[in-house]
């Protein structure tokens, strides 16, 4: 089992209200949504759950994934956790604004671990040359 980091794109079409657990309800808007993780029990396993969509609504990230679709993943294998680092990078970048304060970032002091943008956005201005992304795109 190999962990890592990664990112999962989530593409939400249409405004939709959704429930997000202990978080509230919320209205996203249409645009893409990242969504940064860490799995140092087994990055495979963890992403193929969130493929899944027969699956009990744990995770912040369940809820959001009711009402939209990964277009695509970008994921590093390391045992590190990097995911507060890739949440920074990624509310600095262009077009970025925070989604739901407090999403996917109970464990730490982040503002959060989802990021929206109007437009679908590209790994590159977001991580380092340095990281060795491995980037899987659906559809």
């Amino acid at each position: 089992m190999q962990a890592g980091t990664y990112c999962l794109v989530v593409h939400v079409p249409l405004s939709i209200p959704v429930s997000i657990g202990c978080l509230g309800r919320f209205v996203l808007t249409p645009g893409y949504y990242l969504y940064l993780g860490s799995a140092l029990n087994g990055l495979e396993g963890r992403l193929a759950r969130h493929l899944r969509r027969d699956k009990r609504l744990w995770w912040h990230i369940d809820h959001l994934l009711t009402a939209g679709q990964v277009v695509e993943t970008w994921c590093v294998a390391s045992g590190e956790r990097q995911e507060c680092a890739w949440a920074q990078a990624a509310l600095s970048a262009p077009g970025a604004r925070m989604a739901i304060k407090g999403f996917g970032a109970s464990d730490c002091r982040c503002p959060a671990h989802l990021v929206h943008f109007r437009c679908r956005p590209t790994p590159d201005p977001i991580f380092d040359a340095t990281v060795k992304l491995r980037r899987t795109v659906y559809g």
